[in-house]
């Protein structure tokens, strides 16, 4: 049973979904503010985390920014209907989705399933016996299942849907695959994301490569058409 943390200053959110969520499977723990959702994380991490984007004492921003220090944990965005920039923001920052409010639970629900499904294929399941399958472009290397990567032999943490978007474009060096292509690898096909979902993980991943190596080019951009790796 997956352990999903909700935190959300709206008390009628809080139960409407967290009855939802149970009724699907799924274990809840609730929290009004981020600071006691963070206090609750350092003693024992959720399988996913559900954020609001604005809340008292700590708001989502600044508490997926503590949670990024730690732990790469799936992370989906509540945000209000009208908060472009914050989505974009959050995403920037590591979340891995974001929901409109008011938004149908059943749409969060298949949210929290998608990522939870790519998370658990990302990790993979080592049987006896099975190698590990690591794939090696020039300074990058990438282990599907342990969920590391390496740039010049540093380890570089990312994301699951920073993981699964390298891990596409490096597969095959120097192929342009386009957003619609690059979403069919992060996201379900159920699961509506727009241009700029992946244009901010891309940029993010960017930021993450080059925090180990200033000089890092290896994913270029094609205005208009998409993305592609370039093998160092």
């Amino acid at each position: 049973m997956s352990k999903i943390a909700l935190v959300d200053d709206d008390r009628n959110i809080l139960t409407s979904v967290s009855i939802c969520l149970e009724s699907e499977g799924f274990e809840v723990e609730t929290y009004n503010d981020g600071q006691a959702a963070l206090d609750a994380f350092n003693r024992k991490l959720p399988d996913m985390a559900v954020l609001d984007m604005k809340m008292p004492r700590m708001d989502g921003m600044e508490l997926l920014q503590r949670l990024r220090q730690k732990t790469q944990m799936p992370v989906i965005f509540l945000t209000s209907k009208d908060d472009e920039i914050d989505e974009v923001l959050g995403l920037r920052m590591g979340a891995d989705d974001y929901v409109k409010k008011p938004f149908s639970q059943r749409l969060l629900v298949e949210r929290i399933r998608a990522l939870l499904r790519r998370k658990q294929a990302n990790e993979g399941v080592i049987e006896a016996g099975e190698e590990a399958k690591i794939l090696v472009r020039g300074n990058l290397e990438m282990d599907p299942l342990r969920h590391q990567v390496k740039w010049k032999g540093e380890d570089v943490t990312l994301t699951v849907t920073e993981f699964l978007l390298l891990q596409a474009l490096a597969a095959r060096p120097g192929v342009v695959k386009s957003r619609d292509q690059l979403m069919d690898v992060a996201y379900d096909d159920q699961v509506y994301v727009d241009d700029r979902t992946i244009d901010s993980h891309i940029k993010r991943l960017r930021k993450k490569m080059r925090s180990v190596d200033t000089e890092f080019s290896s994913i270029e951009t094609l205005y208009g058409i998409g993305y592609k790796y370039n093998e160092a």
